[in-house]
């Protein structure tokens, strides 16, 4: 039986969730969207191959799966040239536009974009309301945020900037910057959001499992979710949540983790390869114990066959 859950959106993780990773996850999963890497916007209009390097997937109809749509993430903090970009990335065949608001990551965050935005309503507001303009009433616009920089307490009026700037989607991670990625999420504070505030909202943040989920669920008052670790560590969560499927076994990890080999984008090019699996093993392993046996297998090797060989 489903669940009550609603959307269900893969997550943005910068340097993890590649076209090949998100085209992987997607097509054992029924995702209602996927959202990109985010494309650092600066004071320009970025050539149209920077869009395709990111998003591949402009190149079959925006799609990473033959159902599952892909939005192109920017991230930025001057609103004429993220409007700019947003347009280009329209024009490309992205659907719709996502703000990153979000990310934590320090070098960002010196160069007043990502979290950083979160001290400043104003701007997001004022960003938010130039790419609405720019692109048309007839394309989502979506931001990511987090609950604040160092407390949620201008969480309020960040919301009030984005759902009056017109943009259609607010995804909350349940913590703030200062949190990073340690537990607990809180998700209380969604909910508060969502009692007071008409922008559609979906809650991200410690989803791990169907109980998670659902968890998350009854304390944000959404039923929609975005999924970003937990869909590393438990490849088939979003099914797992939205059709009670069981989750996955170590056995057809193993046959996922051969068909990743063949999909590889980089070919012979073994060291990519290795690299990447390595990092998903650290994901995998929250889950599977037999991820880190395997990872302590690997961790020296570098030749395709050779681990193919292991996970044989």
């Amino acid at each position: 039986m489903p669940t009550n859950v609603n959307k269900i959106i893969l997550a943005p993780m910068e340097g993890v969730l590649d076209p090949l990773m998100r085209g992987l996850i997607c097509s054992i999963n029924r995702y209602d969207l996927c959202i990109t890497e985010f494309i650092r916007i600066v004071d320009q209009l970025l050539p149209v191959h920077v869009f395709h390097r990111i998003c591949p997937e402009l190149n079959t109809d925006g799609m990473a799966s033959s159902i599952t749509p892909v939005r192109i993430q920017l991230l930025g903090q001057e609103p004429y040239w993220m409007a700019e970009n947003a347009v280009r990335a329209i024009e490309l065949g992205s659907s719709g536009v996502d703000l990153n608001f979000g990310c934590p990551a320090k070098m960002v965050n010196k160069n007043r974009g990502g979290a950083v935005l979160l001290k400043d309503p104003e701007q997001i507001f004022k960003i938010v309301t130039a790419v609405k303009n720019s692109v048309g009433q007839y394309h989502s616009i979506s931001a990511k945020i987090r609950l604040g920089f160092n407390d949620a307490s201008l969480l309020n009026e960040i919301v009030d900037a984005i759902e009056s700037a017109g943009a259609n989607l607010l995804t909350i991670h349940a913590r703030t910057k200062s949190d990073g990625y340690r537990p607990p999420a809180y998700w209380h504070l969604i909910k508060e959001v969502v009692n007071n505030f008409n922008i559609e909202v979906v809650a991200n943040g410690e989803i791990w499992n169907n109980e998670s989920a659902q968890l998350c669920i009854k304390s944000s008052n959404t039923n929609n979710l975005m999924l970003g670790r937990g869909a590393l560590a438990l490849p088939n969560l979003a099914n797992v949540i939205r059709f009670n499927e069981p989750a996955m076994t170590w056995s057809e990890l193993c046959v996922l983790l051969k068909k990743y080999s063949e999909l590889e984008q980089e070919g012979d090019k073994s060291y990519y390869f290795s690299s990447r699996l390595k990092q998903w093993l650290r994901y995998l392993k929250l889950h599977f114990e037999e991820a880190e046996d395997l990872f302590n297998k690997i961790k020296t090797l570098k030749a395709k066959n050779e681990i193919l060989s292991l996970i044989n």
